[in-house]
């Protein structure tokens, strides 16, 4: 099928209030664009870099989310591209995105990524710390939380990644909650490709998927089974 045909599938398959972001990790600018031209209207990028050069064909024909580990070092470069940044998981690149944010007149919607795996080697912050995070970020000027993030596994079983995609939504419910200032807990991004069906049951309204828009990729040398913190989607 083309990019196209799976577009249009994809959409008429997602209930209604569910958004979808195409994955777009080592994609081309012609590819996202199909994609684009097909009814995506949010595209996801796991690499400042990348989505520049990606930018260049597509621009402002979308929105743009960031959805991989953000350097610190990379921030200024980033909040002047995304629309939403998907993947905060500490008070230091909270107050960064927030002050580049303060330097060019913008308030970026922040997601908070949640490791719900508890996994060592992944990113994200701990289910049991997350609601001290955000209370902690919730005072900054040009960030605003919207929501969270977390991943689920990419192989396996798409059933296994269940549990914490529904302690991921406790999580936001419980935050919800609190009617903390400057909070506004909207957004549930959660699942991937092979996930993504569970995650819908489970409550989630941003739906992040990639080969099952674009075909599955090359994989640069070893990244397939490198262990990384942010799959391939």
């Amino acid at each position: 099928m083309t990019i196209k045909e799976n577009v249009e599938k994809i959409l008429a398959e997602l209930p209604a209030g569910v958004e979808l972001v195409a994955a777009a990790k080592t994609r081309t600018g012609e590819e996202v664009l199909e994609a684009v031209q097909s009814g995506v209207k949010i595209i996801g990028e796991n690499y400042v870099q990348e989505a520049e050069s990606v930018y260049q064909v597509v621009g402002d024909k979308a929105r743009w989310h960031f959805i991989g580990h953000l350097q610190k070092n990379k921030v200024k470069k980033a909040v002047g591209i995304f629309d939403m940044i998907e993947t905060v998981d500490s008070v230091e690149i909270a107050q960064e995105i927030s002050k580049r944010c303060a330097q060019i007149g913008k308030v970026m919607p922040i997601l908070i990524e949640i490791n719900s795996g508890r996994e060592k080697q992944k990113s994200g912050v701990f289910p049991e710390d997350a609601e001290q995070l955000i209370k902690q970020i919730s005072p900054l000027q040009n960030v605003k939380v919207m929501g969270l993030m977390t991943m689920g596994p990419r192989f396996g079983n798409p059933e296994d990644s269940r549990p914490y995609f529904v302690e991921t939504r406790k999580i936001f419910e419980r935050i919800k909650k609190l009617d903390l200032p400057n909070i506004e807990m909207r957004y549930l991004s959660m699942g991937m490709t092979n996930s993504y069906k569970i995650a819908l049951e489970e409550g989630t309204n941003i739906a992040r998927i990639g080969t099952k828009i674009f075909g599955e990729r090359n994989y640069p040398e070893g990244e397939r089974n490198s262990g990384s913190s942010y799959p391939m989607y």
